[in-house]
């Protein structure tokens, strides 16, 4: 769920000088190479990969890596501890709030029952977005570099 709230806040934590290494990578059993500048327990982003792109944990999510052999590029993640608490923060909301999130319907009455859920400043079903907005927003950059 990182990646997703990377990508909503446009920020995944990299100086493009220092942190984007664009090269020949090779993904096999979990590992992917060469990645020196990564180091383990260090979230890292995969961009440029047939199978691969997204946000990992090396050391945690390297069994999730799909075997292959691409040009592109990977993105050593500098993640502040307090952006990781609010992604702990989120997915616990999310887990909490999962049995009415996944309901079909905004709002629904019959008989003497009546039933809604909340909603977005944008008419939609309240998500984790419109929950954690106000935290999210000194993480926003206006692009992910």
């Amino acid at each position: 769920m990182i990646g997703q709230i990377c990508a909503e806040v446009k920020n995944y934590f990299v100086q493009r000088d220092v942190d984007v290494h664009a090269g020949n990578y090779t993904i096999a059993n979990g590992e992917i190479s060469p990645v020196p500048f990564v180091r383990v327990g260090q979230y890292y982003r995969i961009v440029g990969s047939a199978l691969n792109d997204g946000v990992y944990q090396r050391g945690v999510d390297d069994l999730q890596l799909t075997d292959e052999e691409f040009f592109g590029s990977v993105w050593s993640m500098r993640i502040p501890k307090d952006f990781l608490a609010l992604c702990e923060e989120i997915e616990a909301w999310q887990t909490a709030n999962a049995e009415s999130l996944s309901g079909p319907y905004q709002s629904e009455s019959f008989g003497g029952y009546s039933y809604s859920r909340g909603t977005s400043a944008y008419g939609g079903a309240w998500t984790w977005k419109d929950q954690f907005r106000n935290k999210l927003n000194a993480y926003r950059k206006l692009s992910p570099l």
